[in-house]
C-alpha cells in the first residue's frame, strides 16, 4: 500500500529539549521528560508551558459540530431505510439522500461565513473564512460524485447536471451580474460583455439573450447581428432530464445547429462586432477562443464542462475522463501545478471512486466527509469488490476512525455508538473499547452510558461502570449510591464490602441511612450473605417498631444461628434481643431461650473474650444478658409447664 508522509509539527520553544508525548483517545500530551544539572537549567530559558496537541481538533469547532450532529440523524436514516427499493426508486432515494448532507455542509458553509464577517479578531476571521473554503471544497466534490456515482445520468443529462454543478459553485460571476443589472444603462456598463460571455460559458442562454437585446435597443447599428445570434442562442439544442426526444435525434439537431453557427461566422455576419463574433465562436466550441475567457471561468472544470456543452453535449460517463485530463493541463498550460482538490475531481471525471476517498482522506482535516461519503457509494454497491486486508471493507474503516474521533468529545461520543452498531464486524469490539474511557463525571452521565451498554447486552463493560460508581460513592460515604451501583454490578465482594460499611455504621449512630433503598432490595438481598443480613437485620427492626414481637424475635434467632451474621456483631444482635426479653409476655420459647444463651457462651469464649475482660461496660452488658436470660427461661418454662383449664 502507499503511504504518505505526515507532517512535521514545530512545538513552540521546544528546541533542544527531549520530549515524551502519549496519545489518549483524542489528544496527544506532550511533556518535558529529561532534566540537566541545575546550573545548566539556570543557564537555559525554559518553557513554562505544557502543550496539549489535538489530532481531531475539528470535533472542537462550533460549526462542525453542527455537521456531525445533523450528518448523524441523516446516515441512521439511511441504515434503516427499505433496502427492497430497486432501480429507479432506490436511485431516487439515495440521491435525496446525498442532497440532505449537501444541505447540511451548504448551511454549515453559511454559518462559518456570517461568523468569518462579524469576526473582530484577525486570526478568527482567517480561520472562519478557511472553515468556509474547506466546506465549499467539500460540497464541490460531493455534487460531482452524486452526479458522477450515484445519479449515473444518461448522456445529454450528464451535461445539463454539470452546467448546473457549475453554476452553483462558480459564484465569482454573482456580484458582477447585480452590479450591471443595478447600472441605470447596463448595455453601457464596462462589464456588460464579460457578464454576457459569462451566461454564454454557462450555458445561461435565456439571460443572455436577455441582456443582447438590452444591446440592440441601445445600439440600433448592431440590431440585426444581435437578432441572429439570439436565434442561434434560442436554436441550441439541449437534452436535458423530462425531454422526450431520442440522444440520435439530440445528436442530428446539434449538428445543423452547429453547421449554421458556421456558416453565420464564415459569412462574417459578426465581423464588425469582435464582441458578438467572440460569442459566435465560443457558441462553435473554439477552443482558444474559450481559454482567452479563463479569468471569466477560474476554473479548468468550468472550462471543462463549457468545452463538452459546445463541442460534445451528448458525451457519456466513460467518456469524461478522455477531456478532464487535457482540460486540466490547457487551462493551468504548464504554469502552475495542479492543487490536492484538482487532483480529486480528476479522479472522480476518470470514475475511479477507491483514488477520489484516498485523496479526500489525505487532503481533508477529518474523517467525516469519508465516511459519509463512503457509506452512501456502498449503499449503491459501488464498493462491494474493496475490502482491506483486516477483514473489515473500506466503509466500516472509515466509519470506525470517524466514530473512535468522535469519543474523544464530552458529548458527541454519543453519536458515535451508531456508527460503531452500524459496523458489522468490529463496530462491537470498538464500542467495548472505547465505552470503558468514557470519563464518568456525574451519575446522570453513567446512567446514560449504562443504559447503552445494557441495550447492546453488554455485560462486562456494565459491571465495569457499575463498580466505577460504586467505588466513587463509597469515598464520597455515599452508601446508598454504592449500594445501588453495587448490586446493578451482580458485585458480591462489593456489595458485601458496602453492607459492612452499612452494619459499622449503625454500631457508632444506632441507625441506618438510605431506608428506603434498604427496606426495598427484595430478591437483589440474595447477592450476598452480609447483603442478605443486612436486609434482614432491618427487617427485623420495622417488626419491632411495628410491635411484632414474636416474628422478630424469630428473625433474630435466625440470624444468628444461620451464621451469616458477622461475628464481630453477634453482641450487638444479642444486645438487641434484650427488650424482647424484658417484656411483661414471654416472648422466646425455652428451647429459643437454651439457642440464645449458646450463642452468648460462644461470643464470650471466641477472641472476643480478651475485649470482654478489658472492657467495663461490654463486661456488664454480658452480665445483664446473662441475669435476662435466665429470668426468661425461667418464665417460658413456667409458661410451657402450665397446663390451662379447658
Amino acid at each position: 500500500t502507499e503511504q504518505t508522509e505526515g507532517k512535521t509539527s514545530l512545538i513552540v520553544d521546544s528546541a533542544n529539549r527531549q520530549l515524551c508525548f502519549d496519545w489518549g483517545p483524542g489528544e496527544m500530551l506532550v511533556c518535558e521528560t529529561l532534566f540537566g544539572s541545575a546550573e545548566s537549567e539556570e543557564k537555559r530559558l525554559n518553557c513554562p508551558y505544557v502543550y496539549v496537541v489535538r489530532k481531531d481538533h475539528d470535533i472542537y469547532s462550533h460549526t462542525l459540530r453542527k455537521l456531525f450532529n445533523e450528518s448523524h440523524g441523516i446516515f441512521v436514516g439511511l441504515q434503516k431505510d427499505e433496502k427492497e427499493k430497486v432501480g429507479k426508486s432506490r436511485t431516487a432515494q439515495l440521491v435525496r439522500v446525498s442532497k440532505s448532507y449537501r444541505s447540511v455542509i451548504r448551511a454549515c458553509m453559511e454559518d462559518s461565513h456570517q461568523m468569518a464577517t462579524s469576526a473582530q479578531d484577525p486570526v478568527m476571521h482567517v480561520y472562519h473564512s478557511t472553515q468556509v473554503s474547506i466546506l465549499s471544497a467539500m460540497e464541490l466534490i460531493w455534487n460531482l460524485c452524486e452526479i458522477m456515482f450515484i445519479e449515473a445520468a444518461p448522456a445529454g443529462s450528464l451535461l445539463c447536471l454539470l452546467l448546473d454543478w457549475v453554476r452553483l459553485h462558480v459564484c465569482d460571476v454573482d456580484n458582477m451580474v447585480c452590479e450591471l443589472l443595478r447600472s441605470e444603462n447596463p448595455a453601457k456598463h464596462e462589464n456588460f460583455w464579460n457578464v454576457v460571455t459569462i451566461f454564454v460559458l454557462q450555458g445561461r442562454m435565456d439571460e443572455a439573450r436577455q441582456l443582447l437585446s438590452k444591446e440592440a435597443s441601445t445600439h440600433p447599428t448592431s440590431a440585426n447581428m444581435c437578432k441572429i445570434l439570439d436565434e442561434l442562442m434560442k436554436k441550441m439544442p439541449v437534452l436535458c432530464p423530462g425531454n422526450t426526444q431520442t440522444l440520435t435525434e439530440m445528436e442530428l439537431k446539434w449538428q445543423h445547429w452547429h453547421e449554421e453557427c458556421q456558416r453565420f461566422l464564415k459569412d462574417g455576419t459578426f465581423a464588425s462586432h469582435p464582441h458578438l463574433e467572440t460569442l459566435c465562436k465560443i457558441l462553435l466550441g473554439d477552443e482558444s477562443t474559450i481559454l482567452e475567457k479563463k479569468d471569466l471561468m477560474t476554473t479548468w472544470y468550468h472550462f471543462l464542462v463549457t468545452r463538452l456543452l459546445y463541442t460534445h453535449p451528448t458525451v457519456k460517463h466513460m467518456e469524461l475522463h478522455l477531456y478532464a485530463q487535457s482540460s486540466l493541463d490547457l487551462f493551468l498550460g504548464g504554469e502552475s501545478s495542479p492543487e490536492p482538490l484538482d487532483s480529486i475531481l480528476l479522479a472522480a471525471f476518470e470514475f475511479d471512486i477507491h483514488q477520489v476517498i484516498k485523496e479526500c482522506s489525505i487532503a481533508l482535516s477529518n474523517w467525516w466527509f469519508v465516511a459519509h461519503l463512503t457509506d452512501l457509494l456502498d449503499h449503491c454497491n459501488l464498493l462491494q469488490s474493496h475490502n482491506l486486508y483486516f477483514g473489515s471493507n473500506m466503509r466500516e474503516y472509515l466509519l470506525l476512525e470517524y466514530a473512535s474521533g468522535l469519543f474523544s468529545h464530552h458529548s458527541l461520543w454519543q453519536l458515535a455508538v451508531d456508527y460503531f452498531d452500524h459496523c458489522p464486524e468490529y463496530g462491537r469490539a470498538y464500542l467495548e473499547h472505547h465505552i470503558e474511557r468514557i470519563p464518568l463525571e456525574t451519575e446522570h452521565k453513567a446512567l446514560k452510558v449504562l443504559r447503552i451498554c445494557e441495550q447492546r447486552m453488554l455485560s462486562e463493560q456494565v459491571r465495569s461502570i457499575c463498580k466505577t460508581m460504586a467505588m466513587k460513592a463509597v469515598r464520597n460515604n455515599r452508601l446508598g449510591s454504592a449500594l445501588s451501583w453495587s448490586i446493578r454490578a451482580k458485585d458480591a465482594a462489593f456489595a458485601t464490602l458496602v453492607s459492612d460499611r452499612f452494619l459499622k455504621e449503625y454500631c457508632e449512630k444506632g441507625t441506618f441511612s438510605d431506608l428506603d433503598l434498604i427496606d426495598n432490595l427484595g430478591p437483589s438481598m440474595l447477592l450476598s450473605d452480609r447483603l442478605t443480613f443486612l436486609g434482614k437485620y432491618r427487617e427485623f427492626h420495622r417488626m419491632y417498631g411495628e410491635k411484632q414481637f414474636f416474628a422478630a424475635a424469630k428473625l433474630l434467632l435466625m440470624l444468628m444461628t444461620a451464621r451469616i451474621a458477622p461475628c464481630s456483631f453477634w453482641m450487638t444482635l444479642l444486645t438487641d434481643a434484650l427488650p424482647l426479653l424484658e417484656q411483661k409476655e414471654v416472648i422466646f420459647s425455652a428451647d429459643q431461650t437454651y439457642e440464645l444463651m449458646k450463642c452468648l457462651e460462644d461470643v464470650t469464649a471466641s477472641e472476643l473474650k480478651k475485649k470482654l475482660q478489658d472492657d467495663d461496660a461490654e463486661t456488664m452488658k454480658v452480665e445483664m444478658l446473662r441475669l435476662a436470660l435466665a429470668r426468661n427461661l425461667a418464665r417460658a418454662i413456667v409458661k410451657e409447664g402450665t397446663v390451662e383449664e379447658p
